[in-house]
Parts: structure tokens; C-alpha cells; sequence
């Protein structure tokens, strides 16, 4: 030390002033931890409850590039300032080996007191913390916009110097901050997978377009209009399902959805008594009864989907391609199967099961499953950019049609093609590769 040294008031003065500014520092660094990492919804639980701190939190939290900003601006000042009065000081102390002692001292002191502390304490209970501070935050917010601003100016012309257009937008979207989390539940055993795939599915409606999940043309019951009417009852009577499609000519004229309820009604007027009228049937109109029919594209979304059937009053729609040429239907429950399941009632047979798993492990998938659906069966995590059914994916990859007994390896799994009729795969044994 030099012996000239003497401990006076502006060495006190010197001590008092780091040890605030370091104090301030722990203040920003742990302000930013705790209104970063607190949840807006347990903010907005504790603000409808009067809770004046979480109403501040969530106002401030609305700009996270202004608060990120704010804080991070304060937080170098405090920072700098305390460095520099700590060279200067231990420079008095010491002399120039004093620059090197400022900077180990400045150092483990700022990682201690001024970062991993009160983090520490943030990251352990960010809804109260962010709660605290708010109220001053805010008021430091508002004193350093007009530099902050300065600095986001200054950020975007780098920025666009290479290249980069927009620096604007949330950095994280509530949706996929919510995926994300209900994901990592998951892997931790916290969420169950059906919590996980029901959460998932409702998210991903936005994203997802009918044509992925539609009933295709070839698998759809149809009813011929020129038919008899005796023909038509007996068709709606052994159908499982409840609307039918009603074409005249060729099946890609769709005049109209008949429902089994409105037909059997019709049919109950033609009674007398316990038989029917004579020549009641002949004169029987299926037009009369038929519904008309509601078309969709194949590209939209099942988000606006749902919302159009909601709206309409409706649960049925024909998908339509950009040409208008009918490629499948879709009803209000496969919308809401890809949010809760698979939905079965007495109608629906037990040889419907699309997975089934062998005894030597190997998984046997109608081919027409979607890749979504044994993804969700399964709990793997096969890609569904490049086809919609598990016989779409094979034929991607093989670049082919398979014939019955190929095998194939690809994305971890062993593909075998089971069994195919003309150039459709219907059945295929899937394993995963250890």
C-alpha cells in the first residue's frame, strides 16, 4: 500500500458509492431475471386479485425490447461507474498494480452480489419479485426511454447493414412458449402424455389444413339420387353413419347431404297406420329431404374450420380442390379428434383399430393412418412435412411403390410393406430401430 495513503473521507465516500452502485447492480440483475422468467398468466391471476405489483408487472412487460433495454442500460452504468471508482481507488491505494487488484475485486464481487445472487433469488420465485420491483422498474423505464429508443435506432440500421429488415416482434410467440413448456413437462413426468396431446392439438389447429385430415373420395359412402326409395332406406339403415353424401350421375356431382333422421321422418308421413300408403314410395322425392350441400377448400385451416361450423350450425362439409373437383369430407369430430382422440361410439366396429402392436414388438398400421395419429398413438415423432399417412411417408422415401415384403429403413424405423391392393399400401409392419 502506499505509505502516503490515508484512510479519509473520500476513501469512505468511495467505499459508500461502490457498495450502492452494486447494490443497484444486484436490483437490475435480478429485476430482469424475475420479470423475464415470471409467468403473465400468474401475474394476470395475482392483478385480478388486486395485487397492485402484478398489475405494474404486466404493464411493463408488455414492450420486452424497452424493458430488456431499460434494464440492461442501468445495469452498465452501475456497473461502469463502480468499476471506475474502483480503479481509482485501489489505483490511490497501490499505485498502477492497483488497476490489475480493481479488476479481480470488481470482478468476483459483481458475479457474487451483483448477478448470481440476486438471480438466483429471482429465478426462485419470479411472480413475487417481479411484483416488488415493478413499480420502481417502471419509473426507471420511463426515465430511460428516450436513450433506449436511441439505442434500438441504433440497433436496427446495424442490423439492416446486414441484411436483417425487421427487428421488431415478440421474441418468443405465446404459442410456442406454451409448446414448449407443456413439452418439457412432459419429459420430466409432470404433464401426462393425453394432457400433452390434447394441449398440442388445440395449438396446432392453426396450423393444420383439411385435406390433412379429411375422409378421402374413395372411402366415402355415397347415395345414388336416381335410386329407389326403398334402396336409399336400406343403404341409410346399414350405413354407421348418420349424413350421407346424395350424387346424381357421377359421384363428383354432389347434390345434397341427406340426414337419416329427415329421411325417416319423411318416411314415417307416408304411414297409414302401421303400413304404408299405397304407392307411397314410388312418389317418394329424395330431394324433397336432402340438405344442401356446404363445399370447402382442402386448404383451410381447421382452426377456421371449426370456426365456420360453429357458425353455420353445421357439422359436415365436402372438400373441394382449387379446381373444384370433390376430394374427401370432413366433419366437426375429426376437428375435435385431433384435439381429444380417437371418438368411438356403438357404431363404430372394433376391427377399426388402426394400430395394433404384435407379439414380436413390430406395430401393424393401416396405411391410411396419418402420421399425426401414430405419432400420438405411438409417441414418436415421425415427420409429417412430406405426407399426411404412413403409406404417403413410405412411398416419399422409397421414391416408389412398394411391392408386398419390402422393407425399408428410414428416420430411425424399419418399414415392411404388409399388404397393398393396386398401387395403395393398406397394411404395414413398423419398428423402431434401436
Amino acid at each position: 500500500m502506499d505509505s502516503t495513503f490515508t484512510f479519509d473521507q473520500a476513501f469512505w465516500f468511495s467505499v459508500g458509492a461502490i457498495a450502492l452502485l452494486l447494490l443497484c447492480s444486484a436490483f437490475f440483475s435480478g429485476s430482469e431475471t424475475a420479470l423475464t422468467a415470471a409467468s403473465r398468466g400468474k401475474l394476470r391471476a395475482r392483478a385480478d386479485k388486486g395485487e397492485r405489483g402484478a398489475a405494474a408487472a404486466l404493464k411493463v412487460t408488455e414492450d420486452t425490447e424497452r424493458l430488456i433495454g431499460a434494464v440492461l442500460l442501468g445495469n452498465n452504468l452501475v456497473n461502469i461507474l463502480a468499476a471506475s471508482l474502483a480503479t481509482a481507488l485501489f489505483t490511490r491505494m497501490f499505485g498502477e498494480s492497483g488497476i490489475a487488484l480493481a479488476t479481480l475485486v470488481m470482478t468476483l464481487l459483481v458475479l457474487v452480489f451483483a448477478e448470481v445472487l440476486p438471480k438466483t433469488w429471482a429465478i426462485t420465485q419470479p411472480e413475487a419479485a417481479s411484483a416488488r420491483v415493478s413499480p420502481v422498474i417502471s419509473l426507471i423505464v420511463l426515465v430511460l426511454t428516450p436513450f433506449v429508443t436511441l439505442v434500438r435506432l441504433i440497433v436496427r440500421l446495424i442490423l439492416r447493414l446486414f441484411g436483417h429488415k425487421d427487428a421488431d416482434g415478440n421474441m418468443l410467440a405465446v404459442r410456442e412458449e406454451i409448446a414448449g413448456a407443456i413439452s418439457l413437462g412432459h419429459s420430466e413426468g409432470t404433464v401426462e402424455k393425453e394432457d400433452r396431446d390434447r394441449i398440442l392439438g388445440a395449438l396446432d389447429l392453426g396450423d393444420r389444413t383439411v385435406e390433412e385430415i379429411m375422409l378421402h373420395r374413395s372411402q366415402i359412402q355415397m347415395i345414388d339420387a336416381d335410386q329407389e326409395a326403398g334402396a336409399i332406406l336400406t343403404q341409410c339403415l346399414e350405413s354407421n353413419y348418420t349424413r350421407l353424401p346424395v350424387y346424381r350421375g357421377e359421384q363428383e356431382n354432389i347434390i345434397g347431404v341427406i340426414h337419416a333422421k329427415n329421411l325417416l321422418r319423411a318416411i314415417n308421413k307416408l304411414r297409414d297406420g302401421d303400413t304404408l300408403k299405397a304407392g307411397a314410395m314410388a312418389n317418394f322425392d329424395l330431394m324433397d329431404v336432402v340438405n344442401e350441400p356446404y363445399f370447402v377448400p382442402e386448404t383451410t385451416t381447421l382452426d377456421d374450420q371449426m370456426r365456420q361450423f360453429l357458425r353455420r350450425h353445421t357439422h359436415f362439409a365436402m372438400v373441394v380442390d382449387e379446381y373444384g373437383a370433390l376430394q374427401g369430407l370432413i366433419t366437426l369430430e375429426d376437428i375435435l379428434e385431433e384435439i381429444v382422440g380417437e371418438i368411438t361410439d356403438e357404431f363404430d366396429q372394433d376391427d377399426e383399430q388402426v394400430v395394433r402392436r404384435a407379439e414380436n414388438g413390430d406395430y401393424l398400421v393401416d396405411g391410411a393412418m396419418t402420421i399425426r395419429d401414430l405419432n400420438r398413438a405411438a409417441d414418436w415423432s415421425l415427420p409429417d412435412e412430406e405426407a399426411n399417412t404412413i403409406a404417403g411417408l413410405v412411398i416419399h422415401e422409397a421414391q416408389m411403390i412398394p411391392v408386398t415384403g419390402q422393407v425399408f429403413s428410414f428416420h430411425g424405423f424399419r418399414f415392411e410393406i404388409a399388404a397393398r391392393e393396386a398401387n395403395r399400401i393398406t397394411d404395414l409392419k413398423i419398428r423402431r430401430l434401436s
